[in-house]
């Protein structure tokens, strides 16, 4: 969710969960330790708890962004061993390190003893030709040996070579019972699952056999569906806000974020699917793109988007 899961798209996900774990997007461990550590790690008091993602290969880095991290306040360390892009492969992170188990568990040592929070590893059942029963068996075993404190696997091998981040998103197949024997296994372990999940039904159906599911690109299109997860997955059937609600809270956010410099499309841009399936979201989408992009644009630019879809749910 490299760029997607920003502090503005993470500001609005809480305000339509309060329970679930929000995640940074990766955030690279040099530009922590070499460059504006602030810029890369602040974040709003609101947004708890969330987890920071690492990228990385290098255990004395890592162990100093996380230790940085760690006076930040995040919830939890993880470090990225999934993502397959080429830019995350010419640094040597990312899903390339599936072949490295003993390097990546070197990682997780050096982080675990920078900090007190939880450190954790997102990976993927394997990469190009590995033989996911073997090759995974043995990535976890490393890091619990290592001690990590949980794992999120997405159900997919990543192909290095051929093939595009994009595809690597679709073309592997999934496999859910992997990841399921690979949970059951690891019990008591705390074992998620992530990839092409893209409704609470679907996510409720894995719960039966893990113990978590990771959203993410559901989450970000469809950000509506996360107003439902407190109440089915956490047991919290809380008064949630509905559309106007959350776009008065988005505008006032926006207020504050505008007078510190930010602009208003880097906002608006993650909340495009909030009136998604009701009569008007076209035309919603379209003053939230290109209305929130011109000069001097403020967060009238959201009320007037919202007057549409209002209009059109009065006008039958």
């Amino acid at each position: 969710m490299m760029d997607w899961t920003d502090r503005h798209c993470r500001f609005l996900h809480r305000l339509l969960t309060r329970h679930s774990l929000l995640f940074t997007e990766m955030v690279n461990s040099g530009a922590i330790v070499h460059g504006d550590a602030e810029r890369h790690l602040r974040y709003e008091a609101v947004e708890h708890p969330i987890a920071l993602q690492l990228g990385g290969s290098n255990p004395v880095e890592l162990a100093e962004a996380t230790r940085i991290a760690t006076t930040f306040g995040y919830d939890e360390i993880n470090l990225n061993v999934g993502c397959p892009s080429d830019r995350v492969q010419s640094g040597r992170f990312g899903a390339c390190l599936m072949a490295e188990p003993d390097l990546v568990a070197d990682c997780v040592r050096a982080m675990r003893d920078a900090t007190d929070r939880a450190v954790t590893v997102k990976c993927r059942i394997g990469i190009d030709d590995q033989d996911t029963e073997e090759s995974l068996d043995r990535f976890a075993d490393t890091m619990v040996a290592a001690g990590v404190d949980a794992l999120y696997v997405h159900a997919r091998k990543a192909w290095l070579q051929g093939l595009s981040p994009k595809e690597n998103r679709t073309i592997p197949p999934l496999d859910y019972p992997r990841v399921y024997r690979l949970g059951a296994r690891l019990a008591p372990l705390p074992t998620m699952i992530n990839g092409g999940i893209e409704t609470l039904e679907q996510a409720e159906e894995h719960l039966a056999h893990m113990d978590g599911v990771m959203l993410g690109r559901a989450a970000y299109h469809d950000p509506m569906l996360l107003t439902e997860v407190d109440a089915r997955i956490f047991g919290d059937a809380h008064a949630v806000p509905d559309l106007s609600e959350i776009m008065q809270k988005m505008a006032d956010y926006a207020e504050t974020q505008l007078a510190q410099g930010a602009r208003l499309n880097g906002i608006a841009r993650h909340m495009l699917g909030l009136a998604n399936g009701r009569p008007g979201a076209r035309q919603f989408r379209q003053i939230m793109s290109v209305d929130a992009c011109r000069p001097n644009a403020g967060p009238e630019v959201f009320f007037r988007a919202l007057a549409v879809v209002q209009d059109r749910a009065l006008a039958g």
